[in-house]
């Protein structure tokens, strides 16, 4: 294939002989409107002085409007692409001219001077004659263009009936590299069922899918990205799977409008269909945090991040940036997660300095010099070892880690006068079975302990399974399809709470904002969400049918458990604020206590396993309850522990109650 390469000369000179032209067109335009003038005015007999008035004017009239019409770019515009703003600035260059025409007239013209009359008739007459052919022109391409696209085109139906997803149909219409036809739209709302939006059909509501997708034979349905939630997407896709039909995803209007969409060689906007992902079929609608009162934490502010080089620490530190902090300090063990998250902050970073530093949070001399070289005010502290199997395994690492390694960066942060500290913590450090659970239960407990005394601001946050970070379930989930499966779960009724990254991250935030000291924030998650769905998902997803991919259940591992929880049975959630935080109010814990515990943990770190383990249940009393639970859960099988769970009470749900100050959980501190 011959590659011709355009220069700017070449580019140029095709510009002029455009501008040339539009510019005839203009001047015959500009004539036949002043000989139609002159004809109403005369009631199409014109008087012979009349026509030589025409022959001697029509020259320097027609010249004098192309010179004003240039000069307000008017005629640089694609006639294709016409808009209201277009026709604003043909009526602004009209009247323009006819106000220095009449001027012209009036003080160089002493003599058979042209009729006013015509004179606003000529102006009149160049808007409707410009404003009716470019009009024109572009109704004839968009009523053309979907003619020409190619006959083996995929007919689409669009997911929702506004202006947003109509002035996306119409981009789809005229974009042929998609090669797409729309057919109609469906809404939520049934009143709008046999209307029109710009010349398309509203052909049913969301629950006419199946109907339509038949009758029309509608090959993909679009979706606009966020703009429904998770259960009434699943609704869509399951009704889309029944007619063996595609469902995608397309970007919103508003990412067309901002520039993040490219442009083809014609000007018009490239629109990418993707398809779904996990984030699309969250099972609740996703939390949108209110972000106001973070920037007067985090802007021009020394913020630190542990563990930055995480799924959770690396979303966070994408977060701070937004803020516009002074300084992002990048904490974090492994080399080549810290290489990977600085460059990528860099390419944004402006005015804000980046420094990465390799550490280990259990190194209290390397986590001292940080501090103190960085004056840092805002810690977030993301590092931890989570995988629950691996850390059964490994109970002492987990206690130097989770335990020592935040006991430590809390003590810096104290000392350092740090503003705020923020745990990320998580929903099994709640009636802990597992060795990881019960280290994030300690270091909630220091953070509890440590605000009691200090003018640092220690908060936690809680939250469950995060959905696409490294080595969760999607993540496995996905590689297994890729392999043609099977799927592996461990239980068929296996249970867990979800969120994005992004709303953990905001979540970090937010609590950070919002905390008095001492509080543990939980994220309202909605229903947990059988595993087993998730992975039916995914398969769907990967645009498959479930009985494609075989799931095998594998059994429960040490230290799981069939559901999780996001508070302890002492504990209640409390309203704060945000209508989807929530505080736990648990019980206190002396700082003598938390520190003697911690003592006697750091003792036994290189101890056996078992011994590791008794030490652990004796400080954590609920780590035994939750071991003899999985007993009988294996014992079993799911139906005693579920029935617990269901009939008790709902362990996600808020109480009644109601407080607008979290200050009260912490009495001994003043609010700030």
């Amino acid at each position: 294939m011959k590659i011709v390469r355009v220069g700017p000369l070449e580019i140029q000179m095709s510009l002029s002989l455009r501008l040339v032209l539009l510019a005839i067109c203009h001047l015959v335009f500009f004539a036949i409107s002043l000989l139609l003038a002159f004809a109403l005015r005369f009631d199409f007999e014109i008087p012979v002085e009349s026509w030589s008035m025409y022959r001697a004017t029509v020259s320097w009239i027609c010249g004098l409007k192309l010179t004003i019409f240039y000069l307000v770019s008017h005629y640089h515009g694609w006639w294709r692409f016409v808009t209201f703003s277009d026709l604003a600035a043909l009526l602004r260059a009209s009247t323009l001219s006819l106000l220095v025409i009449a001027a012209f007239d009036y003080i160089l013209v002493n003599t058979h001077q042209i009729p006013r009359s015509v004179l606003l008739l000529d102006s009149l007459l160049s808007i409707i004659l410009l404003g009716g052919f470019r009009s024109t022109w572009r109704l004839l391409h968009e009523s053309f263009q979907p003619l020409k696209t190619k006959t083996d085109h995929r007919n689409a139906l669009i997911v929702g009936a506004d202006v947003s997803t109509g002035r996306l149909a119409q981009q789809i219409q005229l974009n042929p590299q998609l090669n797409c036809r729309v057919i109609g739209f469906i809404d939520s709302d049934p009143t709008k069922r046999g209307s029109m939006l710009g010349g398309i059909p509203v052909l049913g509501d969301f629950e006419d899918v199946e109907t339509v997708i038949t009758t029309w034979q509608i090959d993909d349905v679009l979706v606009v990205d966020k703009t429904l939630g998770g259960w009434r997407l699943r609704g869509i896709i399951e009704q889309c799977e029944k007619s063996q039909t595609k469902l995608k995803v397309i970007p919103p209007i508003e990412q067309l409008l901002s520039g993040e969409t490219r442009l083809n060689g014609r000007g018009e906007p490239l629109i990418a269909l993707r398809d779904l992902d996990i984030n699309d079929v969250l099972r609740r609608d996703p939390v949108q945090l209110d972000v106001e009162g973070i920037s007067q934490m985090l802007q021009g502010r020394d913020v630190m991040v542990t563990g930055a080089g995480g799924s959770i620490g690396s979303e966070i530190c994408r977060q701070i940036m937004t803020f516009q902090p002074r300084s992002l300090i990048l904490v974090e063990r492994f080399e080549n997660n810290l290489f990977m998250i600085e460059r990528e902050l860099r390419v944004n970073a402006g005015t804000v300095i980046i420094t990465p530093c390799i550490a280990d949070v259990t190194d209290e001399q390397r986590m001292r010099e940080i501090f103190k070289t960085n004056n840092v005010e805002v810690v977030f502290h993301a590092a931890a070892h989570k995988h629950v199997p691996m850390m059964e395994l490994n109970p002492g690492e987990a206690i130097k880690n989770n335990v020592l390694g935040t006991k430590c960066v809390a003590d810096l942060a104290d000392q350092s006068n740090v503003t705020c500290f923020a745990l990320i913590s998580t929903d099994k450090a709640v009636n802990p079975s597992s060795v990881m659970g019960v280290t994030k239960q300690l270091a909630e407990r220091y953070i509890y302990a440590k605000s009691q005394s200090s003018d640092t601001r220690f908060v936690a946050v809680r939250f469950g399974n995060v959905l696409g970070s490294a080595s969760s379930v999607i993540p496995i989930f996905q590689e297994q399809i890729r392999r043609g499966g099977p799927i592996t779960v461990t239980h068929p009724e296996m249970k867990r709470y979800f969120m994005t990254i992004p709303e953990a991250s905001r979540l970090v935030l937010q609590a950070a904002a919002l905390g008095n000291g001492g509080e543990i924030f939980v994220l309202d998650m909605g229903e947990p969400v059988r595993i087993v769905d998730l992975a039916v998902d995914l398969i769907r997803i990967a645009g498959l049918h479930p009985d494609e991919i075989e799931i095998v259940f594998t059994g429960m591992r040490p230290g799981e458990k069939l559901f999780e929880e996001l508070y302890l049975d002492e504990e209640r959630l409390l309203p704060c604020k945000h209508s989807k935080i929530f505080v736990a109010a648990h019980r206190p814990y002396t700082a003598d206590e938390v520190a003697q515990s911690i003592a006697q943990l750091a003792k036994v770190v290189h101890e056996s396993d078992s011994e590791i383990r008794r030490m652990l249940q004796q400080i954590v009393l609920e780590y035994i309850r939750a071991q003899e639970n999985l007993q009988k859960d294996e014992r079993h099988g799911s139906t005693n522990r579920i029935g617990d769970m269901t009939g008790t009470r709902d362990r996600h749900r808020p109480p009644s109650t109601s407080i607008g100050d979290t200050s009260s959980l912490n009495p001994a501190r003043k609010k700030l």
